[in-house]
C-alpha cells in the first residue's frame, strides 16, 4: 500500500511538472520578499494564479525568457493619482500591476469601480474622498451637492468653494458620516483624508474623522495638515487617541529637514503598537495644482522657495512672479523643487517606509515619479548609490503596501509575493540596466529594463512593450460591507 500511494504521489508530481501552464516564466532569478526566496526557478501560472514554483523545466502556452533577470512580485502602488489607461500604460512600464488612489480618494467609489472594471490594465482601487465628502455635507452647498456623484467637474467645484469653510452643525456631519460610510459600502479601502487642501477641516472635524473610522475599523491615509512637525504630531496623537490605523503619505515632503525627527516619531509610535506606516518618493521634488493652498500667500516662506524653484508643467518653465499669478488665475499644475538628496537618502534607507509613486494625473510633461518612481528606486538608490539592498527594496513596494490593505481587503493576501496560490502579478526587470528615463526638462517616458510585467497572469507589458488591448486589472476592494 505504501508503495502504491507513492507510486501516486510521484506521478502526481510529475504531471505537474510536465503540465501545460497558461503562462511560464523561467530561468529567471525569482525574488520573494514574504519568504526571502532568492534562486534560479521557473514559475507556472495558471487560471490567474502562481501554480508552481521549481528548478524544473515547465512548458506553457506562453513562455515568457527571464534568464539573467529578477522576477518579483507585482510592485503596489499605494498613491497614484493617473487613474486611466494612459497613465497606467507609463506605471506598468515601471514595474506597477497594482495602482490605488488611496491619499485623495474619490467622491463615488461605487462609479469610480465600475468605470474600470474590465477596461483596466493594472488592478484598481480607492478610498472614499473625506475632502469631497466634507464639501457635500456642509449645509450651504446642499443643493448645489445634488448632482456630484455623475459630474467630476461639479464635485471639483464644490470642493473649491468649500476649502475654507468648517463643519459647525451636528447635522452636517451626521450627512458626512452618512456619506463617508456609503462610499466604505461601495467598496472603498478607507478614507483619504488630504486636509492641506482644505484647511478649513479643524482639528476637531479630523479628530472626529479619526473616530468615525475607528468605530468602522478602517484605515485613514492622510495627507497631513501642513509641512511641519506639529501637523504631523497631530495625526500620531489622533491615532494614539483613537486606535485608528493610520498611513501617513510623502514623508519626504510633508517633513523636509525634520525627516530625521519625524521618521524618529513615526517608528517610536509603532514600537509602542500603533498602527501607523508611510511611504516616500524617491525624488527632491514635489507636485500639486498651483491653484491649491499650498500657495494661499505666505507660500514662499512656509516652503523655502521662490518663483524659479516652481516649474509650469504644461510647459517647463521656471515661474516668475508675473506668470505665478497668471497661472494661478488660470489652474494647472506644477513641480516644485525643494527637497534635498539626503532627506531622500534617509527616507529610502528606513527599513519601514514604503516606496509609493504620489503619480500625477496624465500629462505629457507630468512630475517624472508619474512614469519612474519604482525603476528609480531599483535603479539609482539599488545599484548605483547602495542605500539599501535589493530585497528590502523589493519588500517596500510588494509585500509591506500589501500587508498595510490586507485588514481592509482580504484579496491583498494573495498579492506582493510570489508562492503557490498567490494572484500571478509578476514583474520581471533587468537588475544591471533597470532606471528612470522620465526627466523633468522632458517628461514622461517609459522606465528602462522592465521586461515583463504580468497582471492576474496576462502580460501587459512583454519585452518591454506594451501589450496592446490588454485590460486584465481587477478591483481592489474594501471588506467594510461584508465585515458588518
Amino acid at each position: 500500500m505504501i508503495r502504491i500511494l507513492a507510486f501516486f504521489l510521484v506521478a502526481s508530481f510529475l504531471s505537474a511538472q510536465n503540465a501545460e501552464y497558461d503562462l511560464v516564466v523561467s530561468g529567471g532569478r525569482v525574488m520573494d520578499p514574504e519568504s526571502a526566496l532568492d534562486m534560479v526557478r521557473n514559475i507556472g501560472v495558471r487560471d490567474g494564479q502562481v501554480a508552481i514554483i521549481t528548478d524544473r523545466p515547465l512548458t506553457g502556452k506562453i513562455q515568457l525568457q527571464a534568464a539573467g533577470r529578477v522576477v518579483a512580485p507585482g510592485f503596489i502602488d499605494l498613491h497614484a493619482h493617473g487613474q486611466t489607461n494612459q497613465a497606467n500604460e507609463y506605471q506598468a512600464h515601471d514595474g506597477v500591476t497594482t495602482a490605488l488612489e488611496l491619499e485623495v480618494g474619490v467622491p463615488a467609489v461605487g462609479t469610480f469601480l465600475k468605470s474600470r472594471a474590465g477596461n483596466s490594465i493594472l488592478n484598481f482601487g480607492a478610498t472614499a474622498s473625506h475632502g469631497a465628502m466634507r464639501a457635500i455635507s456642509l449645509r450651504e452647498f446642499a443643493a448645489e451637492a445634488a448632482g456630484w456623484k455623475n459630474s467630476t467637474q461639479r464635485w471639483s467645484e464644490i470642493s473649491q468653494k468649500a476649502r475654507y469653510k468648517s463643519l459647525t452643525d451636528p447635522e452636517e456631519y451626521t450627512t458626512l458620516a452618512a456619506t463617508m460610510e456609503r462610499g466604505l459600502i461601495e467598496g472603498a479601502l478607507g478614507l483619504g483624508v488630504a486636509h492641506q487642501y482644505y484647511p478649513g477641516a479643524t482639528r476637531e472635524e479630523i479628530f472626529r474623522v479619526f473616530q468615525m473610522a475607528e468605530r468602522w475599523k478602517v484605515p485613514i491615509f492622510t495627507h497631513i495638515r501642513s509641512m511641519t512637525v506639529d501637523a504631523m504630531q497631530e495625526m500620531i496623537s489622533n491615532a494614539a487617541a483613537t486606535g485608528t490605523s493610520l498611513h501617513i503619505v510623502h514623508v519626504n515632503s510633508m517633513s523636509l529637514s525634520s525627516i530625521p525627527l519625524v521618521l524618529e516619531m513615526i517608528d517610536s509610535a509603532r514600537k509602542r503598537g500603533l498602527d501607523i506606516t508611510t511611504e516616500a518618493y524617491p525624488y527632491t521634488a514635489a507636485s500639486t495644482g498651483i491653484q491649491s493652498t499650498i500657495f494661499d500667500e505666505g507660500w514662499q516662506e512656509r516652503l523655502g522657495i521662490s518663483y524659479g524653484d516652481v516649474q509650469w508643467v504644461a510647459t517647463g518653465e521656471r515661474l516668475t512672479k508675473e506668470t505665478f499669478a497668471t497661472y494661478r488665475k488660470q489652474g494647472g499644475y506644477v513641480i516644485m523643487h525643494f527637497m534635498k538628496p539626503e532627506w531622500i537618502d534617509k527616507a529610502m534607507a528606513s527599513p519601514f517606509v514604503m516606496v509609493a509613486s504620489d503619480g500625477m494625473p496624465y500629462a505629457p510633461g507630468a512630475h517624472p515619479r508619474s512614469a519612474g518612481t519604482f525603476s528609480r528606486l531599483l535603479g539609482y538608490y539599488v545599484r548605483e548609490r547602495k542605500v539599501l539592498p535589493l530585497m528590502q527594496a523589493l519588500a517596500k513596494v510588494t509585500i509591506m503596501p500589501a500587508r498595510r490593505l490586507e485588514p481592509i481587503a482580504p484579496q491583498m493576501k494573495n498579492k506582493g509575493r510570489l508562492r503557490v496560490g498567490a494572484d500571478a502579478d509578476i514583474t520581471v526587470f533587468d537588475p544591471d540596466r533597470v532606471r528612470d528615463t522620465a526627466t523633468f526638462e522632458k517628461g514622461l517616458s517609459f522606465s528602462a529594463g522592465i521586461d515583463h510585467v504580468i497582471v492576474n497572469g496576462v502580460p501587459v507589458v512583454r519585452d518591454g512593450k506594451t501589450v496592446p488591448n490588454t485590460f486584465p486589472g481587477q478591483q481592489v476592494l474594501g471588506n467594510y460591507r461584508s465585515s458588518r
